[in-house]
């Protein structure tokens, strides 16, 4: 866990931010210092096996992770919101299902519905990856998946910070079925970049409707919005929609 805690909190519900494959509390780290300057209560979750995490990468599946992000979440002493970026996404839907939150942010989520077109959007850059993939082995997180503003040499860097993801969790991905509704019909916000080369925008499109959520893009970043040059645009949009977030947040 990495926590970040405001002088003052003005009553403000605590954040909750999950990271998505391959990747651990780390990736979150600009967007905690943004949380916290605004007021919030903050704090990001390495899910098992991640980022010298705890527990077993090795047989880890989406249920175990929505199992990790629920566990933490009920550690709150109020009702977080939970942030969940690409696979942290959809395990944030699942989650929902489970945990009445105040409300989700969804970034660059994987599509309620099976990823398929994310393999294809693969396939098409990287046939080995594809390949790769279909055979159990981790998606490398190249740096061309990620990033489009960042120089070279910090997108090289950050990349190399990712590590290895559960080939169960990956198959997943490709063929889960839709998460059940969230209980309490929590507000929902969707962010997403039409320049995503893992995520198909029409599939973070639908997943949006699926939850009423209002969507907003920023063309010209990469799929790694929080990390990406230009991630404060983002932020501030996540922010300012939090302030003005209908009930029950």
């Amino acid at each position: 866990m990495i926590r970040r805690a405001p002088v003052d909190a003005e009553n403000r519900p605590p954040l909750l931010f999950v990271h998505g494959l391959g990747h651990g509390a780390w990736c979150w780290e600009h967007w905690l210092d943004a949380a916290v300057d605004a007021g919030y209560p903050a704090a990001a979750v390495s899910l098992r096996g991640h980022a010298a995490s705890g527990g077993s990468l090795r047989w880890a599946t989406l249920g175990s992770y929505v199992d990790d992000v629920v566990r933490v979440a009920a550690t709150f002493p109020r009702r977080v919101v939970l942030i969940g970026h690409s696979m942290g996404g959809l395990v944030v839907q699942r989650a929902l299902a489970r945990y009445a939150a105040r409300a989700a942010v969804l970034v660059a989520p994987v599509p309620a519905r099976p990823a398929v077109g994310s393999l294809v959007s693969i396939a098409r850059r990287h046939p080995v990856d594809a390949l790769r993939l279909m055979l159990g082995a981790s998606l490398p997180l190249r740096p061309d998946y990620l990033f489009t503003g960042l120089s070279t040499a910090d997108a090289t860097r950050n990349s190399a910070r990712c590590g290895p993801e559960s080939s169960l969790a990956q198959y997943q991905l490709l063929f889960h079925r839709p998460s059940p509704l969230p209980r309490g019909k929590p507000p929902v916000l969707v962010l997403a970049t039409p320049d995503d080369r893992l995520v198909p925008l029409g599939g973070i499109r639908a997943t949006a409707r699926r939850y009423h959520a209002e969507v907003q893009e920023f063309p010209g970043m990469g799929h790694d919005l929080m990390l990406d040059a230009g991630w404060e645009r983002p932020a501030e949009a996540m922010l300012t929609w939090l302030r003005r977030a209908p009930a029950p947040y």
